[in-house]
């Protein structure tokens, strides 16, 4: 009480400048939607704004100078503000806490469903500030965001606690306001939050330490400039309107964007609170902004990857049905390509079919994108695959181009399907090709990296060992417009006709698949670098080399092959291929129908069965019920879908897997597999 005195008679003999300053700092704590209470060391009641009243429901009896932090304690208790229990024991634990002197932060949920964020910040020697946060909606708004996207929330939530605690730093400036400006300037200094005052020109008269940074600049050599001169002029143009509105009395708040001294894109949002002189009189206008360019990074992951979701999950859906449409054709056109024998005829078949495999091949790039291709990873020695691309790349790159290659002396290995990446290098290279008509240099650089920390954190991997793969060339660039969209999916700049959009978007998926992630850094004029890592991996044991499996013979079959699929001319089409490698075939319609023909035809040599079937009993279920009836039945199950789930039942675990379309050859090969050797075979009795 003793303190406020002394402080109103300082006022009342200050200046007239001092006083306004004082008003202006009280009025700027009103206008603040946070409540403030700053109590003595007694602690008493020293000073507040008015957001106390209106968010804690104080009577106004209660809330005077004076008043015992004890008083407010207790009024909160008897209502019920901290739950149930003993008053005294609850005012008691409270009283304790404030008498420590300590700073803290809780969240606490009123009875009316209102979530307050309650901190406290101790004044040395003097007291300590208070400062009551609504946070219900923003509680809400997590709680709907976790609902959304589990996964990516947790970045998201990380971001976001982030901002949350600028603006927590920032209110407590709006604390500090009633303290000197010397000590306001200290607490303005060590936030992160950008904060600034502008007069009425538009020139700095203030700026934290923060703010200036942000700029490149300092704080006594930003006093001074004009908005335009330090924002530059297109990022000035973009907050121009803005900056009337609040001219005009309005309180606004935008986003922008510049370019920092690095040449890097940088993302800001403000807040510009008018100031306002007692007689109306516009003087300038505080702002207050905080560097948002992580959380614009997270929500365009966010946005891609939810790009890549719902195309993988058309992807994934129409796979199945595309495939058993490819097997028709493909099955149709390799018996007509084999009767016709190049014979009349055979101009037109040899096109369609080459145009359905690739159709087929089209599928398995839609799938490796969108993540819903089964790789089949291994250790791949990296600077061996490149080494025999290189001829490869040579012939299709031209002659108007050098290929450089930048490998590491000893092997190196990589987990990764190497069919897959030989294809993710071989597109790389074709868009260097494109970005380079006239001709130039394409460097593909391996190496050794070790990814941790906040490294491994911003490009979403295990931190670990991976190999680092650079593909560089000294093209044309990309535009930074177009550099933001490079993969989405059918996303293209080259004239209609010359590129799908899907060879940037297989590689972003290989990768991400892969366990590794992708990056690419392009200048208009100079050229690209697209930069990948995959885990790294130890070399497999060379196993004793043993003969080729597909060069021997198939096994004669002593009975004929039992085959189920539920789509017909699927299974015409099987079974045309069945008949003409000399099999005799039983067909079977769905699950139900196969097993009861096992259980009553004993001479059964093979199980071929689809996978997904009506009636009840799928291809997994009806490959177990056949093992358990027949332990040494062959058994391959055949897949359209792009993936299928991990079979728990160790009895089929290693039952192989034809995916479709197939033609006769990889039929037959999928056959002899089976026939080779009967793994169940029982050694005779002694």
């Amino acid at each position: 009480m003793a303190k406020a005195v002394e402080e109103e008679l300082q006022l009342s003999t200050s200046s007239p400048e001092q006083r306004r300053r004082y008003d202006l700092l009280m009025a700027g704590l009103d206008l603040l939607d946070q409540a403030i209470a700053v109590f003595d060391a007694s602690p008493k009641l020293v000073t507040w704004n008015k957001a106390l009243l209106r968010l804690l429901d104080f009577p106004e009896s209660l809330v005077r100078v004076g008043t015992p932090f004890e008083a407010f304690v207790r009024f909160n208790a008897e209502r019920g503000e901290y739950g149930e229990g003993d008053i005294e024991k609850l005012v008691a634990a409270r009283m304790a806490s404030a008498r420590a002197f300590e700073p803290h932060y809780v969240e606490r949920v009123r009875p009316n469903g209102q979530v307050l964020a309650v901190r406290g910040v101790p004044i040395p020697n003097l007291g300590f500030v208070s400062l009551w946060t609504d946070v219900t909606e923003q509680r809400r708004a997590e709680a709907v965001i976790q609902e959304q996207n589990a996964r990516l929330e947790a970045r998201v939530r990380e971001r976001t606690a982030e901002l949350e605690q600028a603006n927590r730093e920032i209110d407590q400036i709006a604390e500090a306001l009633r303290l000197s400006e010397g000590r306001m300037r200290l607490i303005l200094d060590a936030i992160p939050a950008m904060i600034a005052h502008v007069d009425a020109g538009r020139r700095y008269r203030f700026a934290n330490r923060a703010y200036a940074e942000w700029f490149g600049l300092t704080k006594e050599n930003i006093v001074g400039r004009s908005i335009a001169e330090v924002f530059g002029d297109d990022a000035y143009t973009t907050i121009k309107p803005f900056l009337e509105d609040a001219e005009h009395g309005e309180r606004v708040n935008y986003e922008y964007a510049r370019k920092n001294a690095d040449g890097r894109l940088v993302h800001a949002r403000s807040a510009v609170v008018p100031d306002v002189s007692v007689e109306g009189g516009f003087r300038g206008y505080f702002v207050m902004s905080i560097d948002i360019t992580e959380q614009k990074a997270s929500q365009a992951a966010l946005v891609q990857a939810q790009k890549m979701e719902a195309v993988g999950q058309l992807t994934g859906g129409l796979a199945h049905d595309f495939n058993n449409l490819l097997t028709i054709i493909i099955g149709n056109l390799s018996a007509l390509q084999g009767k016709l024998a190049g014979g009349e005829g055979s101009d037109y078949v040899d096109p369609s079919l080459q145009a359905a495999r690739g159709g087929a091949e089209l599928i398995r790039r839609l799938l490796t994108f969108s993540r819903r291709q089964m790789l089949e990873p291994t250790a791949v020695e990296v600077g061996e695959l490149v080494r025999n691309m290189t001829q490869l790349l040579v012939r299709t790159l031209g002659e108007t181009i050098a290929v450089h290659l930048q490998l590491p002396e000893m092997p190196i290995y990589a987990l990764a399907d190497p069919h897959q990446l030989e294809n993710a290098i071989l597109n790389l290279a074709i868009n260097a090709r494109d970005a380079m008509p006239e001709g130039g240099e394409l460097t593909i650089a391996v190496q050794l990296r070790r990814v941790d920390g906040a490294l491994a954190k911003i490009g979403e991997v295990v931190p670990g060992d991976y190999v680092q793969f650079d593909v560089s060339d000294t093209g044309k660039g990309i535009e930074p417009a177009v550099l933001a969209r490079v993969f989405e999916p059918f996303f293209t700049t080259k004239p209609f006709g010359g590129g799908s959009g899907l060879g940037l978007s297989m590689v972003y998926g290989f990768v991400r698949q892969s366990g590794g992630n992708i990056r690419i850094l392009s200048t208009p004029g100079k050229g690209t670098n697209v930069r990948f890592v995959l885990p790294e991996t130890r070399p497999l044991e060379q196993a004793p080399l043993a003969a080729s499996r597909q060069d021997a013979p198939a096994a004669a079959l002593q009975g004929p092959i039992l085959l189920v699929e539920d789509e017909p001319e699927v299974r015409k089409v099987v079974r045309m291929q069945l008949t003409a490698l000399g099999h005799a075939v039983i067909e079977a319609g769905d699950g139900v129908e196969a097993l009861a023909l096992l259980e009553s035809i004993d001479d059964i040599a093979v199980l071929i069965s689809d996978t997904v079937m009506p009636g009840g009993l799928n291809g997994h279920e009806l490959a177990q019920r056949a093992r358990a009836l027949r332990p040494a039945l062959p058994i391959l199950l055949v897949t359209g879908y792009a993936s299928e789930q991990p079979v728990s039942d160790d009895a089929v675990a290693d039952v192989p897997v034809l995916r479709k379309p197939f033609d006769p050859p990889a039929l037959a090969a999928a056959l002899a597999s089976l026939t080779l050797t009967d793994p169940t075979t029982e050694p005779s009795a002694p």
